[in-house]
């Protein structure tokens, strides 16, 4: 199984580029429409998967909606999430790391956060 919250970690070589004058600004707009991206997918694969149960007389909306997971079900969930958040959040992560693995910056976690705080 591929870890992806190991591989959120994964970027290109080099600097990372940034368009806008702030970059504290065009991170968390990447960070938005990362968001904006997986929401849209989502949406349009729950609408055919919804329609499509409708139309074939399997399921009604009413069912999906009064769905309740068991535990197992549950840390499926949870897994998804964490892997979901480590997708959303990969510049950040990357940014500390680079920031960590810099020797003249070997800055602790409060250190780094008020770095990207007045980037």
């Amino acid at each position: 199984m591929i870890n992806d919250i190991l591989l959120s970690s994964n970027k290109a070589k080099g600097k990372r580029p940034y368009f806008l004058e702030n970059p504290e600004v065009e991170r968390v707009l990447n960070i938005t429409m990362v968001v904006a991206m997986e929401l849209g997918v989502m949406h349009e694969r729950l609408d055919t998967i919804e329609r499509l149960l409708e139309k074939k007389g399997i399921m009604a909306k009413a069912e999906i909606d009064a769905f309740e997971p068991n535990n197992e079900e549950v840390i499926e969930r949870q897994l998804w999430h964490a892997r979901y958040i480590a997708r959303v959040l990969r510049i950040v992560q990357q940014e500390l790391e680079s920031l960590q693995q810099d020797p003249e910056h070997n800055l602790s976690m409060e250190e780094v956060a008020e770095r990207l705080r007045h980037s």
